[in-house]
C-alpha cells in the first residue's frame, strides 16, 4: 500500500494526459467483415473500387510488447457514416457490387446481429471512426504482462482490444515498465494461467509522472530503439531494464521498493 500511494502521488492519471481510450471495431460477425489476402484480391479484381473500403486490421493476438505482427487480414470497412464530420454511410449495394455479393453470402446472420448499422451491410455506428487514421497506442485486452505498442495510422484495431490516439512514446515506456505493469495489475482482474484483464478502466488510472525534458527525451529514444530492434527481430532486454531503472527513479522509489516490485511482477521472456 505504501508503494501504491507513492506511485499515485508521483503522477497524473493517464486519462488526464489528453487521451481517450476506445475499443476497436465491433463487426458483429467477423467471419463476414474480416477477410484474408486472397479474398481481398478477388474482390478488387471483380471491382477495383472495392479497395476504397478495405483496410488492414490487427486482432488482439497480433499486438505484442513494443511490436505487432500483422497476419495479412483486412476489414471490409462498410461503416455507418460519421455524422459529426458529415461523412455518409457506405452504400455497399450501389457503390461496391463485389463486396455486396460477398456479404450476401452471410445475409441471414448479418441481419440478425445486434451490432449493425442502418443497413445489414453496414458496421455499427462508431463516433471515433477517424481515430483509426492516426498513430495510436494499442494493447491486447487479456495478457500475462503489459503489451503496449504504437500502431501506425491506417491500421484498424479489432475489439475487444483498446487503443488511444497518440505518438507520445514516453507514455509507452511507462505503460510497459515493470512499475506500470505492477500498478495496473493491482487494479485489474486476474484470470487462470496468470492472465490479467488490461481493461481501459484500469489502464487509464495509471499515474504517470510529468517528466523533465531530459527524462522524456531519454525514454523516447530508448523506446524508439526498442521498436527498431523488435522490427528487426533483435533482443531488447538491455533497453527494457534501463527503462525500468529510469521509471523507478521518476517515481522516487527506493532500491528496496524497486526490488519488491521486481519480485511481485511476473515478466515473460521475449
Amino acid at each position: 500500500m505504501r508503494i501504491k500511494e507513492k506511485i499515485e502521488k508521483a503522477g497524473v492519471p493517464l486519462k488526464d494526459w489528453d487521451v481517450q481510450i476506445n475499443y476497436g471495431i465491433k463487426t458483429g460477425f467477423n467471419e463476414a467483415f474480416i477477410i484474408d489476402d486472397a479474398t481481398r484480391r478477388e474482390l478488387i479484381e471483380k471491382c477495383p473500387k472495392s479497395e476504397e473500403i478495405i483496410r488492414p486490421i490487427l486482432l488482439g493476438r497480433n499486438i505484442k510488447r513494443y511490436s505487432y505482427q500483422w497476419e495479412g487480414l483486412w476489414l471490409i470497412n462498410a461503416h455507418n457514416g460519421l455524422k459529426s464530420k458529415k461523412i455518409p454511410r457506405v452504400d455497399v449495394i450501389n457503390d461496391y457490387p463485389a463486396v455486396f455479393e460477398f456479404l450476401s453470402k452471410f445475409r441471414e446472420k448479418l441481419e440478425l446481429r445486434l451490432d449493425k448499422g442502418d443497413h445489414w451491410t453496414n458496421l455499427r455506428n462508431c463516433a471515433y471512426l477517424d481515430e483509426f487514421d492516426k498513430p495510436k497506442v494499442a494493447w491486447g485486452n487479456l495478457a500475462q504482462q503489459s503489451q503496449f505498442t504504437i500502431i501506425p495510422d491506417g491500421f484498424m484495431i479489432n475489439a475487444p482490444s483498446p487503443f488511444f490516439v497518440t505518438n507520445n512514446l514516453y507514455l509507452i515506456a511507462i505503460l510497459n515498465s515493470k512499475l506500470g505493469d505492477y500498478y495496473i495489475k493491482s487494479l485489474g482482474v486476474s484470470r487462470s494461467g496468470g492472465y490479467v484483464e488490461y481493461k481501459p478502466m484500469f489502464v487509464e488510472n495509471l499515474p504517470i509522472p510529468v517528466p523533465s525534458k531530459e527524462a522524456q527525451e531519454l525514454l523516447t529514444e530508448k523506446v524508439q530503439n526498442i521498436l527498431l530492434k523488435r522490427e528487426a527481430g533483435e533482443e531488447t532486454i538491455k533497453e527494457e531494464v534501463e527503462i525500468d531503472s529510469i521509471v523507478s527513479h521518476l517515481y522516487n522509489l527506493t532500491i528496496e521498493e524497486k526490488q519488491l516490485i521486481d519480485l511481485l511482477t511476473f515478466r515473460l521472456a521475449y
